[in-house]
């Protein structure tokens, strides 16, 4: 099942081409990166995707609900400096569009493990705001995971965390990928891991310059 199809997509800036003529399918259970240099246009395709930006020319056909969609976007984490704690802030990864604040027993459940998985049970109680960058981000990245969603979108979601920690949320998602069939599409510079991945790459340099496996890829 094709999960996710992008048409002949144009995305300008004050009339500077941010991205032009893209097309590719997605299917479902893949794991896609997105690569390519500063200025290539991933955060730009992500946030089309997940309609934050409208395109000039071209379409973004989603074939799953809104509902089924994780989006972890790339946040100045400075920002994030409000009274609510980590578990709040996680928890609230779990609600529907339109749907009032209610977490049943399964969410609970499902919070329990992702931030046994992701190490941060010392956090919960916490504020936002007294946490570290690398902290901060976690936190984040277990608001996307507790949603499990169908298809998980994230743009360069290792800023600001240490080598081993980076380490762990790729496992971590290579497992969601494997194990769970959960399909993401993940905009990144980190291609060390990317190697252990092994992912399908798609190359960006405002258009698509390579969508294939990572052994034919030759690089940006």
């Amino acid at each position: 099942m094709t999960i996710l199809e992008v048409e002949k997509l144009k995305v300008s800036y004050s009339n500077h081409v941010a991205i032009e003529n893209i097309n590719f399918k997605i299917e479902d259970g893949e794991y896609v990166c997105l690569v390519g240099e500063n200025g290539s246009g991933k955060s730009t395709l992500v946030k089309t995707i997940v309609g934050l930006l409208k395109p000039e020319e071209g379409q973004v056909n989603l074939n799953i609900s809104l509902d089924e969609v994780a989006y972890l976007s790339q946040t100045n984490l400075k920002d994030l400096d409000f009274p609510a704690t980590a578990k709040e802030i996680i928890m609230s990864g779990t609600q529907k569009h339109g749907k009032l604040a209610f977490y049943t027993k399964k969410d609970k459940e499902i919070y329990e493990k992702v931030i046994k998985d992701l190490k941060i049970e010392d956090l919960q109680g916490r504020r936002i705001g007294d946490l570290s960058g690398g902290q901060k981000q976690r936190v984040l990245i277990a608001r996307a995971l507790v949603r499990q969603p169908k298809l998980l979108i994230l743009d360069e979601p290792a800023t600001g965390l240490d080598y081993n920690i980076t380490k762990e949320l790729y496992k971590i998602l290579e497992n969601l990928n494997k194990e769970n069939k959960m399909t993401i599409v993940m905009a990144t510079h980190d291609l060390e891991e990317i190697n252990e991945i092994k992912p399908r790459i798609i190359s960006l340099a405002k258009t698509v310059k390579y969508d294939g496996d990572l052994e034919g890829w030759k690089g940006f």
